[in-house]
């Protein structure tokens, strides 16, 4: 995808520093892409391809370039970050690497750059750099060689891994239980059960969402399941994979108990989607009924039926008065963005309409994404044709299917993966 490196003289630095601050922008632009549910893979494609483009501008200045971009960029920017790494790893310039590893470990929000940067330019390229991120003195360092080996879905090897089981530092063990989960690495499952018991919670969260993913332990689940009802950090995670592998009667107890006990409706809809039953639907229509809930409803609708509200024609505007997310009023204290922005408005009469013509195609006690059956094959598909959280989903049910086979890696560049997927 880069052109060969040169160095021409007649490079004006006004359009180095453009395709500099271009470079970083749509980074941010696809780094919120990969989880956004208005994302299909072929346009995370299209964004990569401009994102290639503007950082192929800055391969064709040379180094006289990329001291520019050095300079124009913010130092705070991960999209930034990203832009500076892919150079200095590509190009394999040490003092420029070095100074990109100082500048994007000094915060925790730029470490995604590096780790973007390593997972973008190639295993085969990244494998060099890989090895002394990975055998530093530095945890911060071991931590992004690990995140990086992950996103490439690469076993870092058991020496990494046990040594940063055994480590002081709980981001690091943290990253490690993580990878272990989406590496599909089945016989780390006892290290990764006996961190339930860890004191930082986070080392739990993840010690628990991968034994969950590698064999459905009972322990993990109900940490899971503990982790969702106190609305921690990762509770939309925690809900979503404790669903996939609690038996069918023992989610339907627990997904009363967040509507009716614990006044979590929101979270039971997500829930309702990742336990895939059609079953559900019914509720998840009456929930249309409700502005507050009303989006993420249809998008679990979906994600079991496969109808698309849009395609379909089911959806409709938004209800006259709901505001979600920041006001114009300047007095007003909530700044939190709408959760459900990208997300279309239901149409409940429409979408009842569609599901009594559509039920007979669906059994009830049987599992469904995008309207299919769940099956080795139907799972590939979605991973063709779903959007980007759908994908998500997708990955894990043929995760849970496959024991030990790696999390296929939805966030990894468009052209990859629809080369992977044929």
């Amino acid at each position: 995808m880069s052109s060969q490196d040169a160095a021409p003289t007649n490079v004006l630095p006004k359009i180095l520093t453009q395709h500099a601050e271009e470079a970083a922008f749509l980074w941010l632009l696809r780094d919120q892409a990969v989880s956004a549910p208005q994302f299909l893979v072929k346009d995370l494609a299209r964004l990569d391809d401009r994102v290639e483009a503007q950082l192929d501008g800055l391969r064709i200045a040379g180094a006289d370039g990329r001291e520019v971009v050095s300079e124009a960029l913010e130092p705070g920017d991960p999209g930034a970050v990203f832009a500076l790494a892919v150079l200095a790893f590509e190009q394999g310039d040490e003092a420029r690497i070095q100074d990109v590893l100082t500048a994007g470990t000094a915060a925790r929000d730029l470490e995604r750059g590096i780790v973007s940067a390593l997972g973008w330019i190639g295993y085969e390229r990244a494998r060099a750099h890989l090895k002394p991120l990975l055998a530093a003195e530095s945890t911060v360092l071991r931590r992004v060689g690990l995140a990086a080996a992950a996103i490439h879905r690469k076993n870092p090897g058991p020496a990494v891994l046990e040594a940063a089981f055994a480590s002081d530092d709980p981001r690091l063990k943290a990253r490690a239980l993580r990878a272990v989960g989406e590496l599909g690495l089945v016989d780390y499952h006892i290290p990764a059960r006996s961190n339930l018991r860890a004191k930082d919670p986070t080392v739990r969260f993840w010690a628990a969402w991968s034994n969950a993913l590698l064999n459905g332990h009972k322990d993990a689940v109900a940490y899971l399941q503990n982790v969702a009802e106190s609305s921690e950090s990762h509770s939309v995670h925690a809900a979503q994979m404790a669903m996939r592998r609690l038996a069918p009667n023992d989610a339907k107890t627990w997904l009363k108990r967040l509507v009716k006990e614990l006044d979590q409706k929101r979270l039971a809809i997500v829930a309702d989607g990742a336990f895939a039953d059609p079953e559900a639907v019914l509720f998840l229509i009456d929930q249309m009924q409700d502005p507050e809930v009303a989006r993420v409803a249809g998008e679990s609708f979906s994600l079991i039926t496969g109808a698309d509200l849009g395609r379909d024609k089911l959806k409709g505007e938004k209800p006259e008065g709901f505001e979600a997310g920041p006001s114009d009023n300047p007095e007003d204290e909530n700044v939190a963005m709408d959760p459900d922005q990208h997300l279309p408005w239901p149409v409940p009469e429409l979408v009842r309409r569609w599901w009594a013509d559509h039920q007979g195609n669906f059994a009830k006690g049987t599992r469904y994404l995008l309207g299919q059956p769940i099956t080795p094959e139907s799972l590939r598909q979605a991973l063709r044709i779903g959007y980007q959280r759908q994908r998500a989903a997708a990955a894990i049910e043929l995760a849970i299917f496959k024991p030990g086979r790696p999390l296929f890696e939805v966030r990894a560049p468009g052209w990859r993966q629809l080369a992977l997927l044929g």
